[in-house]
């Protein structure tokens, strides 16, 4: 049990770095903070937020990863860092991006998701 919260802590933990450094630079833009940066600064800012990513999401995988003695496979780990990408990149932009609102296709597209993630758990029959 303790590999799986901390598998997932990991993952949500990367996911929040990377929305950040997907996402991060149009925030700063519009608040007029990067506005005149060259694309190529703006690049590498991301690229540094994206290592820190890294340095959760590598761990995250190889400890929750079933040959390494964690609990999902890699199917799982998947379907799982997904799911938290989406929550995670949600929660941002409905704090971050004011005008960004969530719609009821939005939350069906999150049920589907949350369906993805039971199938995947499904016992496969070997």
């Amino acid at each position: 049990m303790k590999t799986t919260i901390v598998t997932i802590l990991l993952l949500i933990i990367s996911n929040v770095f990377m929305t950040f450094a997907w996402y991060g630079h149009l925030k700063l833009q519009n608040t007029g903070i990067s506005k005149n940066w060259p694309l190529f600064v703006v690049i590498l800012v991301s690229w540094g937020i994206a290592l820190l990513e890294y340095c959760f999401m590598i761990p995250a995988n190889r400890i929750g990863y079933q040959e390494n003695g964690g609990p999902f496979s890699l199917f799982q780990l998947k379907v799982i860092q997904e799911v938290i990408t989406l929550t995670v990149f949600t929660i941002v932009a409905m704090f971050l991006f004011s005008g960004e609102k969530l719609h009821w296709n939005h939350i069906a597209a999150f049920i589907c998701l949350v369906g993805a993630v039971c199938f995947v758990f499904l016992p496969t029959g070997k």
